[in-house]
């Protein structure tokens, strides 16, 4: 009997957990944590203040697979039912303020909180999109309710801990560990809870409004700090004015991690990103930082400060992230720059739409291109359609009301409405809630306000005409100049190759079947400041070229190209292929494109080893090892692309 009272208690008090913000606010965080890599294990203590503003018959914390060890309310014992998700409190809560909870318990995460091995050194980090913060800290997985946190963190000595907020002090406590304690000023989602365990060094920059920026990084990356980090204090004190509120926090930090789920994640005054970011100077002419960089600070305001009350509004952090990215590098590289982004996005809306996938942006479930760029799109023809004035005012006065709180579409379209003194039915209709993308609409924004887009969509070069030959000579725009290279490649002379980096590139990635008359020039490109430029370059050279293998291969030997060792690994296939060509032997060659297929190293790179490795046929009895084992990655993609190329091996077999 009284196990069925208990469950009928859980499942009545389940009807109340979407309303629980409704009736109990909690205030306070204050969380003592320990980490120990070796187990993988979370030994903690966490004290929540909370207010009940209405009576309720229960009260819970999201804790996911814990082991609740005991749970204290105002420094009593109180009797709890915990079932693997949720720890549920049921009692007579009468309306009170300055309520105490404290939980003891120890977790062994299987999501959120990731205990990585880098260089055989420990890399720990977070990662709550959503709701799985609960997976390693009793929390809330419902984002309205937000809390000021404060933490304590206790790990091994040598390692730099790194989370939300002012950091208070290091100490070593008594059996050697060192503990870390950090506060943050204001409250926050428990999605946006950072930390970051690992061998780092730091440099610090002050922003214009005295904020301090804090670029971490590896201690053997010192001469990349500078590209992997370029423009950041200019676009930080950028969207400070831009956006026209104060930075909402006390401090901001970005931290790289080995093997992130993502590009980056927007922690609370903490950015984590994947250190597949962390480029010299010639990575960052082709796969840089910079957006990223600037998406993830946009989120301090858009999503932080201000978060969507649902997935039905999940556009109002990533749409208006994506759109002010686009502003900070459009203050950076120019108008044309910004308009050309927007152009490629109205393109893969519209190829979108025509798939049969297009969806309405108040679709909780829409794809992350119809958040992210149907977003910002909605953003910029709003701009367009009532003035800079009203939008900006508009912008500024949504996030003041709704500052630490959150928010829904309507919110922000009723305060433009307002401002301007229009009806925006009709806008909403048709850049909100169609499941088709306004395309058209869009591109007549964009030639509307550009020369530079009207330009590009007069060359076209599909159907070849004397004009084509022409454009390549004219000083049309470099993005108009690859149009009519990745359309007409054999119309690649000479004179084309005096032409920028990009067009180089493009040169590279689309003239496969090089002339003989071409055969210097295109040499050249192997010299360029291009992983991407010289990747192309090689294989194309070495490819037409049979009797010179050995000089493409040399010139390149000491090239690794991006942390996914894109150029290395190429050069290493070519040079098993080129035979009389031994600058290293064979098995030392195969043994090392074999290694990075192991565990220790990031996830693009053992994807790119286990492709070539196939394209040699030569996964043998390690590589097939790795790849099982590579089926039990944290990282999704690593994941998928392991189960298929199983599939393909088994196939190959039969």
């Amino acid at each position: 009997m009284k196990r069925f009272l208990v469950f009928i208690t859980f499942l009545f008090s389940i009807v109340s957990y979407g309303q629980q913000t409704e009736y109990v606010d909690f205030t306070k965080g204050v969380a003592k944590l320990k980490i120990i890599p070796d187990s993988g294990k979370v030994d903690g203590l966490i004290a929540y203040k909370f207010d009940v503003v209405s009576p309720i018959d229960s009260i819970y914390l999201d804790a996911r697979q814990m082991d609740i060890e005991y749970v204290y309310l105002n420094n009593e014992p109180i009797n709890f039912s915990y079932q693997n998700d949720k720890i549920v409190l049921a009692s007579n809560f009468k309306p009170s303020l300055e309520n105490d909870l404290l939980i003891q318990y120890s977790a062994k995460p299987k999501k959120a909180l990731y205990f990585l091995k880098r260089n055989e050194n420990w890399n720990i980090w977070s990662q709550g999109q959503g709701k799985y913060t609960s997976s390693w800290l009793p929390s809330f997985d419902n984002v309205n309710e937000k809390i000021v946190f404060s933490f304590n963190f206790e790990a091994p000595e040598g390692y730099h801990v790194i989370s939300n907020g002012a950091l208070l002090g290091s100490n070593k406590s008594e059996d050697g560990w060192l503990s870390w304690s950090y506060q943050m000023e204001k409250a926050m989602s428990s999605y946006l809870v950072a930390l970051a365990i690992g061998e780092y060094n730091k440099v610090t920059e002050i922003s214009k409004s005295g904020i301090p920026l804090e670029y971490y990084y590896y201690p053997e990356d010192s001469l990349k700090v500078e590209p992997t980090y370029r423009y950041s204090k200019k676009m930080f004190d950028f969207l400070e004015e831009e956006i026209g509120i104060a930075f909402p926090w006390q401090n901001y930090r970005q931290v790289p991690v080995h093997d992130f789920l993502y590009a980056g994640m927007e922690n609370t005054g903490c950015t984590i990103f994947s250190d597949a970011f962390v480029v010299d100077s010639v990575g960052f002419n082709d796969e840089n930082y910079v957006n990223v960089n600037a998406h993830e600070l946009a989120h301090q305001w858009f999503g932080n400060l201000v978060t969507a009350t649902s997935g039905e509004h999940h556009w109002l952090q990533e749409g208006f992230s994506t759109y002010y990215a686009l502003l900070a590098e459009r203050d950076i590289f120019g108008d044309d720059y910004y308009h050309f982004k927007l152009y490629e996005s109205a393109v893969d809306l519209g190829r979108q739409d025509i798939a049969g996938q297009g969806t309405s942006l108040l679709n909780p479930k829409s794809s992350s291109l119809t958040f992210y760029q149907r977003g910002a799109w909605v953003l910029h023809a709003l701009r367009d359609k009532v003035g800079d004035k009203v939008f900006k005012q508009a912008v500024k006065n949504y996030l003041n009301k709704h500052a630490y709180g959150s928010a829904k579409t309507s919110d922000f379209i009723s305060e433009v409405e307002r401002l301007a003194g229009v009806n925006l039915n009709s806008f909403v209709r048709d850049w909100i809630k169609n499941e088709k993308f306004p395309a058209y609409g869009a591109i007549d924004i964009l030639k509307k306000r550009s020369t530079f887009i009207q330009e590009y969509l007069m060359v076209d070069c599909q159907v070849k005409s004397s004009k084509c030959t022409e454009y390549l000579k004219y000083d049309v725009s470099d993005e108009a100049k690859i149009k009519v290279i990745s359309q007409a490649p054999e119309l690649v002379n000479k004179e084309t190759f005096k032409n920028s980096l990009k067009v180089r590139q493009a040169i590279a990635k689309h003239l496969t079947k090089i002339p003989e008359e071409l055969k210097e020039d295109y040499e050249t490109l192997l010299d360029d400041a291009s992983y991407l430029t010289v990747e192309s370059a090689l294989y194309n050279l070495w490819n037409n070229f049979p009797l010179e293998r050995g000089k493409y291969l040399s010139k390149t030997r000491s090239i690794q190209g991006f942390s996914d060792k894109n150029v290395r690994l190429l050069w290493i296939v070519l040079n098993l292929n080129t035979p009389y060509y031994n600058a290293e032997s064979n098995q030392e060659l195969f043994s090392e494109l074999l290694g990075y297929t192991e565990e220790k190293h990031n996830a693009d790179l053992r994807i790119n080893a286990f492709q070539y490795l196939s394209l040699i046929n030569g996964c043998n009895d390690i590589c097939k090892r790795n790849i099982e084992n590579a089926k039990s990655h944290h990282n999704w993609r690593l994941v998928k692309f392991a189960k298929d190329f199983s599939e393909k091996l088994e196939e190959k077999k039969n």
